[in-house]
């Protein structure tokens, strides 16, 4: 894979301007903590260098100076939210990411409900963590938030929360998702910091939109791309503008709000301490990207997936045509089409010729394999043997796992877990792949390619079901998918 993003410059820089943020405070620095700790997938596609796990790594270093408060909704947990790429609550979530960061190291000091007003299921969850030995905060609702400004910063508002009780200089704010309440929570505990006389600071670790990249960089607007169903804009930050005379970018949800959180430093501190949204960010990545050519194809891509990704919804009924057409405006400004993403046309002239579904799937070194679909194997199956096969530099007439070893397999799906479909899946074949490897010196050297798939791209000519998604997300395969089902049923 080629590199477009040094990221050993990027946590020595960025781990150095957080410290450097935490001495212009007294010691004491709230930082909101966007996005995904760690499996960040997004950034590391659309700057290939960045490992998904940079800001764990970060964070392991400032491990001595930070600890980590977990927000969470009262209204999430009510309603239990569920994160769409694991499929939990964020409850659920909150209880993970405690074992995860822990595991790594990191100390968690403990959890806030904010806007609390006597859910049940808050409390309940409250309880629950108390037992376990976790202390947990609430944060209440206060009228007219965020506009109603000597409400919010009074003994009536902010005052009226409970006091997070800290240790360290860094106290990461972070979440199970958007929504949560970071920013708020941060601000709070400026107020009650500055009533002990504590002259905190507060900042935001946003990885994008990255703010020294222009307005319409692929990178940027790959990101647009990824928050379409937000509705979130990236624009020319205004207040910079006006303070420095330096075009600097954002989004419109940190501008539009600025004003009101320059009004609430002002009240807390007697004098804000930043002129823009931009000054309240410490994200050092627009500096370390080595290579803007290999980032812009890279972020090019990734808009295109999620132009696929935005229609597969569409398909499922859980997007609107909105999202979709804002996505592709998008690639309307970055100058490119689905055409651009090779392996589409190549999997579509597979299925025509075929007259059934098929797959492409394109090597780092620009080799394209196809698949298609047969009485065993599915057509994403099919790609998979077809891929590791050529990998393996073995004839692809070379049957690795024999069909008499998959006629079995097909008998349990079909006659006793009563499966309509009787072709193996992903999963199944690479099943069938390692009991084939026991004996065979041909699987077993197939199956040793699996590591390279990571960073291929691919494409099927019909929506995948959820396991060979999920397959190839594990093998870090970035996938799209014609927005067309294999059959023409209405239940899927």
């Amino acid at each position: 894979m080629k590199i477009g993003f040094d990221n050993e410059k990027y946590l020595k820089m960025q781990s150095e301007h957080i410290r450097h943020r935490i001495d212009q405070f007294d010691n004491k620095l709230y930082l909101e903590f966007g996005g995904k700790l760690f499996d960040d997938y997004h950034a590391s596609r659309v700057l290939p260098g960045f490992a998904p796990d940079s800001k764990l790594l970060l964070l392991k270093q400032l491990s001595d100076q930070a600890e980590i408060v977990i927000a969470i909704s009262a209204k999430d947990i009510e309603k239990n939210k569920i994160r769409g790429d694991l499929g939990i609550t964020y409850d659920s979530d909150v209880l993970r990411l405690m074992d995860s960061y822990k595991d790594q190291g990191l100390y968690v000091s403990s959890v806030v409900i904010t806007q609390f007003s006597g859910q049940d299921g808050a409390v309940l969850f409250k309880n629950h963590l108390e037992n376990l030995g976790i202390s947990v905060y609430l944060h209440y609702n206060i009228n007219g938030y965020p506009s109603n400004i000597p409400l919010i910063v009074s003994d009536e508002g902010y005052g009226k929360n409970e006091y997070i009780k800290t240790t360290r200089p860094l106290v990461i704010v972070t979440a199970p998702g958007p929504g949560s309440g970071k920013m708020a929570t941060c601000l709070s505990q400026l107020y009650h910091e500055h009533k002990r006389g504590i002259h905190a600071g507060y900042a935001k670790f946003e990885t994008f939109p990255i703010w020294n990249l222009p307005l319409k960089h692929p990178v940027n607007l790959a990101y647009e791309a990824a928050t379409a169903d937000l509705n979130d804009v990236n624009m020319i930050d205004p207040f910079h503008l006006e303070a420095y005379g330096e075009t600097t970018v954002n989004y419109n949800r940190d501008v539009e709000i600025f004003p009101v959180l320059n009004t609430m430093f002002e009240k807390i501190y007697g004098k804000s301490p930043y002129k823009s949204p931009t000054d309240m960010g410490v994200n050092m990545a627009g500096n370390c990207i080595c290579d803007d050519a290999v980032c812009r194809e890279a972020s090019c891509q990734e808009i295109i997936r999620r132009y696929y990704t935005s229609l597969n919804s569409l398909l499922k009924g859980a997007s609107t045509e909105e999202e979709a057409q804002k996505i592709e405006l998008l690639m309307n400004q970055a100058g490119i089409n689905i055409q651009d993403r090779k392996v589409v046309g190549a999997a579509l002239k597979r299925a025509k010729e075929t007259g059934g579904p098929a797959a492409a799937m394109e090597l780092d070194d620009g080799r394209i394999i196809t698949g298609k679909t047969t009485n065993l194997l599915g057509a994403s199956a099919a790609l998979l043997l077809n891929v590791l096969k050529e990998l393996a530099g073995l004839d692809h007439e070379l049957h690795i796992i024999s069909p008499e070893s998959i006629e079995p397999i097909q008998k349990l799906k079909v006659d006793y877990l009563k499966s309509k479909n009787p072709r193996l899946h992903t999963d199944e074949v690479l099943i069938a792949l390692s009991t084939s490897a026991a004996l065979s010196t041909d699987a077993r050297l197939a199956l040793r390619q699996l590591p390279k798939l990571n960073g291929c791209q691919a494409h099927t000519s019909v929506m995948l079901s959820d396991v060979d998604i999920k397959i190839f997300k594990k093998l870090g395969v970035q996938l799209t998918c014609e927005a067309i089902y294999e059959t023409d049923q209405i239940y899927h």
